[in-house]
């Protein structure tokens, strides 16, 4: 059975980000559970940023589960690559998520490598740091596997990178990195650019993905914008996909009423 998630932005950096709560989890998770949202995504500064008893403690009061915990600080706060040239700046980026990991392996929680793909540019052939970038995925999923956890790789569109941009290319680098517990991250508004055929996209790959982003095509809570999706939702759960639908979408008009939105979305398309 899908399960329903927002998200929780940690980083005052990232606060005109797409995170329908910013700042304090603990109302957050009040909201979420009051809301009835099995699960809470947490996008921090660093892997130790939260005392995991807190977090514990939190969940179990309102009755949730870590659904995932995000990376993308690494990026936007120490502008650390995972495909980067430079070998001594690719490990500190390993070393970054492998402290998020940790942090999500208490919890049963895969981490998410999204934004810290980064991307070609100028400044290499992209067929380079595509290499590059599936030898640091190989070894971070490595890591994620002692703590018997899958490590969750997410396309983007191609205003955000130049490497992977659809859930076939996402495909092709998971088979590059030839790590089982490399699974994809399929972001419904990312894919609503980069897609012919959502639905068709999920039903092909849908073994390999882990986790989905329920946004709509503007980025905000479903039922915001005109995705159609129904036959997208349909197509998810008829692949036998049980894992968190997990809203990372712009608080429009505020974090409750999009949180609002997008349970009310989850039960219409998911849970009817």
């Amino acid at each position: 059975m899908i399960r329903s998630s927002v998200t929780a932005c940690l980083v005052p950096e990232a606060r005109r980000g797409p995170f329908v709560f910013h700042g304090d989890l603990a109302s957050a998770c009040k909201t979420a559970g009051e809301l009835g949202f099995d699960g809470i995504e947490i996008f921090a500064p660093s892997g130790d940023h939260v005392a995991p008893r807190d977090v514990r403690e939190l969940l179990e009061k309102h009755e949730l589960q870590l659904a995932a915990v995000g990376t993308g600080a690494g990026m936007i706060l120490h502008q650390l690559s995972l495909s980067d040239k430079d070998e001594a700046h690719r490990e500190r980026a390993c070393a970054f998520v492998k402290r998020v990991i940790d942090f999500g392996a208490l919890f049963g929680a895969p981490a998410i490598i999204g934004s810290m793909q980064g991307s070609a540019g100028d400044r290499q052939p992209r067929e380079s740091a595509l290499g590059n970038l599936a030898d640091s995925l190989r070894h971070l999923a490595d890591y994620a596997a002692e703590s018997a956890q899958n490590l969750l790789f997410e396309p983007l569109n191609r205003y955000e990178t130049d490497l992977v941009n659809t859930v076939s290319d996402g495909v092709d680098l998971c088979d590059r990195a030839g790590a089982g517990n490399l699974k994809l991250m399929a972001d419904l508004f990312h894919m609503n650019i980069e897609e012919a055929d959502i639905e068709q996209a999920i039903s092909d790959h849908c073994e390999r993905i882990g986790h989905v982003h329920f946004a709509d095509s503007n980025r905000r809570a479903v039922g915001f914008g005109h995705t159609p999706m129904k036959p997208i939702m349909q197509a998810l759960a008829e692949s036998g996909y049980s894992g968190f639908a997990s809203a990372e979408v712009f608080p429009i008009p505020d974090s409750r009423a999009a949180a609002e939105m997008t349970i009310h979305s989850f039960r219409r398309y998911v849970s009817a």
